[in-house]
């Protein structure tokens, strides 16, 4: 198998890489321990030039539990790129601190112009609504610990489908298992975009349903994937404000919902899941950024070939 030198896509990833990484990411649960130097005197840099609190902070823990160290900066105005400096300049000038470099960035597309010119491995932490890599291997371990496979379920997608590049990562990533079935719950202003449908799912003749009804959709899920309607993505503040509220899962919709139910959601919430949810035994997004550590350490573990 080839060394894989960036993550920008998860489709860059085969399903057998997928479940190298996971495979990894629980052997680092179960062994703590054993992972504890591998990184020693490694560097990891963070740029992130939008911001984020999970992500990041998930980085930086991973790096440090692999017994490595952390540079970078949170926001875009601490970096150079406020007096103008471009990516690929800063990319090649943090690309001498740093043997790893993890980036997020608001315009779609540029963690591919970094990797162009970094000397370093580039992972793709964000890039506006584009693509969110290791959000979704993080959503794929969740998966394969909670349900113990990837073939033959039902899930749902809810909220802000035309936004959210974590759906469109994992709905990307998922489709590649056999038997597995889509039902997407949204406004039909935030509806999956269509060169989705075009491109990944017509093709391979995966069957999809696309409703407003999150009750009606409810008995037939084996995870439902949560998500907020994001403010950052809309030009219009009024459009926001009618449509942030479109689905509050409480409990009395989970009435319906099968025992096996997985929720699970990125993260941040805002108010799309109340609560009151956080206690019932399927909602799983806690586990989910626990998981996150995990599936980042192994990916820093293969980008930089520690063994």
């Amino acid at each position: 198998m080839t060394t894989m030198k960036h993550l920008i896509d998860i489709m860059q990833l085969t399903t057998e890489e997928i479940d190298e990484m996971i495979d990894t990411a629980n052997d680092i649960i179960a062994n703590p321990d054993q992972y504890a130097e591998k990184c020693k005197r490694k560097k990891l840099a963070t740029l992130f030039f939008e911001p984020s609190t999970r992500t990041r902070l998930s980085f930086e823990a991973a790096m440090y539990e692999l017994g490595g160290n952390v540079l970078g900066f949170s926001e875009a105005q601490s970096s150079s790129a406020a007096k103008g400096e471009s990516v690929s300049d800063t990319i090649r000038t943090v690309g001498a601190y740093a043997d790893i470099i993890a980036m997020r960035h608001p315009k779609e597309g540029a963690p591919m112009v970094a990797c162009r010119r970094s000397t370093v491995p580039i992972i793709n932490a964000g890039d506006g609504g584009h693509n969110h890599p290791t959000q979704t291997l993080t959503d794929l371990l969740t998966i394969k610990r909670e349900k113990g496979h990837f073939d033959g379920l039902t899930i749902g997608f809810c909220g802000d489908l035309k936004f959210g590049r974590t759906v469109h990562s994992l709905m990307a990533a998922m489709s590649r298992y056999d038997n597995v079935k889509f039902i997407f719950i949204s406004p039909d202003e935030l509806r999956l975009p269509e060169y989705l449908k075009e491109d990944i799912l017509d093709p391979k003749n995966i069957e999809y349903v696309e409703t407003t009804d999150l009750e009606d959709a409810m008995p037939q899920l084996d995870i439902l994937y949560m998500t907020r309607v994001q403010r950052e993505r809309f030009f219009n503040e009024q459009d926001y404000i009618r449509l942030k509220d479109s689905y509050i899962l409480t409990p009395d919709k989970l009435a319906d919902a099968k025992d096996s139910l997985s929720i699970l959601h990125p993260l941040p919430r805002v108010n799309e899941i109340s609560t009151a949810v956080d206690d019932d035994p399927r909602a799983k997004y806690f586990e989910q950024v626990r998981n996150g550590k995990f599936i980042r350490m192994a990916l820093i573990l293969k980008l930089l070939e520690v063994k």
